[in-house]
């Protein structure tokens, strides 16, 4: 048995091309405003990346680069300016910040209605009632992961590594509104790989690299991968051992190439979603 690679790359042109179709109808295009603090290498890589698909996509697109030693008032001063941009529909504040900033409060401070990060209390709150407006943006490409592999979630068990309030929290909830039964896992869990056995979907959100593998799998589970490591030679891998558990499971996300994509690709869904909500005066 070999598992299916889910090619996220595909799936998220897939949901691009949907995106960029909706987004010709709107009187104006969508708005993204992206906000780099630093100069972190790996952060203005994905920087750049969520600037050339918003481009491709025919988004009004801007990128504001601070510096470093940017103060908190100087940081919430230009969140406040875009919050009172009427041609930004969407601001997302690139994590994680230099050190000395509250990271919190920078993320509260964004208008919900803008939040196309979905981490603001509002959304967060808006999320765990059951009425998410804009979902954080891994864990809703990882659902759309799982249905591209057919995967009936309606009374499976959905086991979660991690819960963290970016991924793993978040996705638990979604699982559970899609009727799984989810058991979140975490740094505390007694013999999680006794847990991790019984799940129908497991998702790996743990950063660390390879920690999952086969003996952890149940045979014909889906597993979607959203760890990115870098290792000591360079090179990436996710919280999955991918080619040991590709032998064990149904349907497998790779590393690069899985889960990544998809966050982009809902980035721009959250910010086409917020702009047709503000340009047809929705509340």
């Amino acid at each position: 048995m070999s598992a299916v690679r889910i090619d996220g790359r595909q799936v998220a042109k897939g949901l691009n091309r949907a995106t960029r179709e909706r987004a010709l109808s709107l009187t104006r295009p969508p708005g993204l405003a992206v906000v780099l603090v630093g100069e972190d290498p790996a952060s203005e890589v994905y920087v750049r990346r969520k600037g050339i698909v918003a481009g491709r996509l025919g988004f009004q697109h801007q990128q504001l680069t601070l510096p470093a030693a940017t103060t908190q008032d100087e940081l919430h001063a230009v969140i406040d300016t875009l919050n009172a941009d009427p041609s930004v529909d969407g601001i997302l504040v690139q994590l994680p910040l230099p050190s000395h900033l509250d990271s919190d409060a920078v993320l509260e401070s964004i208008h919900p209605d803008k939040d196309v990060d979905g981490l603001t209390p509002a959304s967060a709150g808006l999320l765990a009632i059951g009425r998410p407006l804009l979902v954080p943006c891994t864990p809703a490409g990882c659902m759309h992961l799982i249905e591209a592999t057919g995967v009936d979630l309606s009374g499976a068990h959905a086991v979660v590594l991690g819960r963290s309030n970016i991924v793993g929290r978040p996705i638990a909830r979604l699982l559970e509104q899609a009727n799984a039964t989810v058991t979140v896992c975490h740094s505390r869990t007694k013999h999680p790989e006794r847990i991790t056995r019984e799940a129908d979907v497991l998702i790996a959100a743990v950063g660390r690299p390879k920690m999952v593998g086969a003996d952890w799998v149940r045979p014909g589970a889906v597993v979607i991968d959203v760890g990115i490591n870098r290792l000591a030679d360079g090179s990436l891998c996710g919280d999955v051992d991918t080619d040991a558990v590709a032998q064990v499971a149904s349907a497998i996300t790779p590393v690069p190439g899985g889960v990544g994509p998809m966050t982009i690709a809902m980035l721009m869904r959250n910010t086409l979603v917020a702009s047709e909500r503000r340009q047809s005066n929705r509340p």
